[in-house]
This record gives structure tokens, C-alpha cells and sequence, in this order.
């Protein structure tokens, strides 16, 4: 359209809303339709991804991380430590098709995840545990030992 082309808006709700309402509330639900379904529409490859939520606290104790794994078992979730960071990743399986079954629709998140956070230097491996009981995977990091004081002896070069 040229800009000798003109459309005037003069009828309906619209007519009294600016432009620039109306295209932010119909970008925002674009913006949620392709976060709902974006593995497939923007053309990723592999499996979908499932989210996964998370909470960090600090305690007495060191670090706990909750991550929010529904209907996921214990073989679904895997908890590793590579390069300075903690790695949360599972994959939840969408259930067998039955034959008797014609889904209307699917709701229901099946896919991969993978989450990371830097870890504290000198935290220590062999300290981390990490349990699962009712949807919630819970991973606990002891605070790294801090160094010791020591004094160090000054001795004479000559």
C-alpha cells in the first residue's frame, strides 16, 4: 500500500483504540503461542523441551535447588557437575499410544530439558546429593570448606 493509500478506521471497538495497543496485545499473544509451541515452529531440531521451574536458596549448609519435575521418576533426571557448573537434565516420555485411544487434544509437556548454574569455587562432588520425592527434585551443595588461616614463617635470604 502506497502512502497515497489510505484506510481509515471508522467503525467498531477498534476504531477507538491506537494502533499501538491493539498490535502489542495481538504481538504479546503471538509472543505466548510461540513460546508454547516454539520446538516445533521455529523449526528446532530434536525432541521438545520440556520446562523445567527452579529455586535456588543459600542456607547455613551451603546451596539447595529445587526443580520442579512432574511426573518424571528418578531414572528421568540426571544431575552432573561439569566445568565449574552444576547440570540438571531429564527427558520426560510421552505415554504409549493405545489403539482405543483418539487424543481431542494434548496439554500435557513431554520433551528433554537441560538447566545449569555456575557453582561456587572448591565445592566439592563428593558432597552433593540430590533426591526426588513428589515431582520435586531437591539437590543440596555443601559450602566449599574455606581456606585456614595460617601464618606463614619469615626467614632470612642470607
Amino acid at each position: 500500500m502506497s502512502a497515497s493509500q489510505q484506510v481509515p478506521v471508522t467503525q467498531g471497538a477498534a476504531a477507538s483504540r491506537p494502533l499501538g495497543t491493539m498490535f502489542g496485545s495481538l504481538q504479546r499473544e503471538i509472543d505466548r503461542l510461540f513460546e508454547d509451541f516454539s520446538p516445533t515452529f521455529l523449526g528446532r531440531e530434536g525432541a521438545p523441551e520440556v520446562r523445567c521451574r527452579m529455586n535456588l536458596a543459600e542456607t547455613r549448609e551451603g546451596l539447595e535447588l529445587t526443580v520442579e519435575v512432574p511426573g518424571m521418576e528418578e531414572d528421568d533426571v540426571q544431575v552432573s557437575i561439569s566445568d565449574g557448573q552444576l547440570i540438571v537434565s531429564g527427558e520426560k516420555k510421552f505415554e504409549k499410544e493405545e489403539k482405543d485411544k483418539n487424543y481431542r487434544f494434548v496439554e500435557r509437556g513431554y520433551g528433554a530439558f537441560s538447566r545449569s548454574i555456575d557453582l561456587p569455587p572448591g565445592v566439592k562432588a563428593e558432597g552433593i546429593q540430590a533426591s526426588l520425592a513428589k515431582g520435586v527434585l531437591k539437590i543440596t551443595v555443601p559450602a566449599p570448606a574455606k581456606p585456614e588461616a595460617k601464618k606463614i614463617e619469615v626467614k632470612s635470604a642470607g
